[in-house]
């Protein structure tokens, strides 16, 4: 269930010119490299506007394993947020969390394969790409996972930040 189609389609539109915008970086860099200094920083931005669209496509991979599972979702009314939606920790079950997290890890996954097997890692472009979309990953392994395993095994939704609910939660 969402709460706000309107936003949707805003976040939509950023998230569109971000990925055409990294396309463009992707497109220069390899016409560019090995051209000097700007070339170099050309590549950086390149590696840098991948890592972004891997955050990106995690988030989004949030909200389609939440969608899947018919979880009711808060989104944005504008696009200048971090987190593409907020999560109802207390309309939805234990399994619509496990789902909507497994969507966010599913498509770090895909990006991690992309990154790994598609970007030239003999490039900086490529070494820039490949380091910051691992490290995002690591990030996730930290902040994500440990709260997915202790919901998967029994213990409560969680609160705050992308998620949403302040009454208590029925266990389920």
């Amino acid at each position: 269930m969402l709460s706000s189609s309107s936003g949707l389609l805003r976040v939509l539109k950023r998230d569109l010119a971000i990925g055409a915008a990294t396309a463009l970086l992707w497109l220069l860099d390899g016409a560019l490299r090995g051209g000097g200094w700007g070339a170099e920083m050309l590549g950086v931005l390149a590696g840098v506007a991948t890592a972004a669209c891997g955050y990106l496509a995690h988030e989004w991979g949030h909200l389609g394993g939440a969608l899947l599972a018919r979880s009711a979702v808060a989104l944005p009314e504008n696009a200048a947020t971090l987190f593409l939606f907020r999560f109802d920790s207390v309309r939805n079950s234990r399994g619509q969390l496990l789902c909507m997290s497994f969507g966010g890890f599913a498509a770090s996954a895909v990006v991690v394969a992309l990154v790994l097997t598609g970007a030239p890692l003999d490039a900086t472009s490529g070494r820039v790409a490949a380091a910051l979309t691992l490290l995002g990953v690591l990030a996730t392994a930290v902040l994500e996972f440990p709260v997915a395993w202790q919901v998967a095994r029994g213990g409560p939704l969680p609160r705050g930040a992308a998620f949403t609910g302040d009454d208590p939660l029925p266990d389920r």
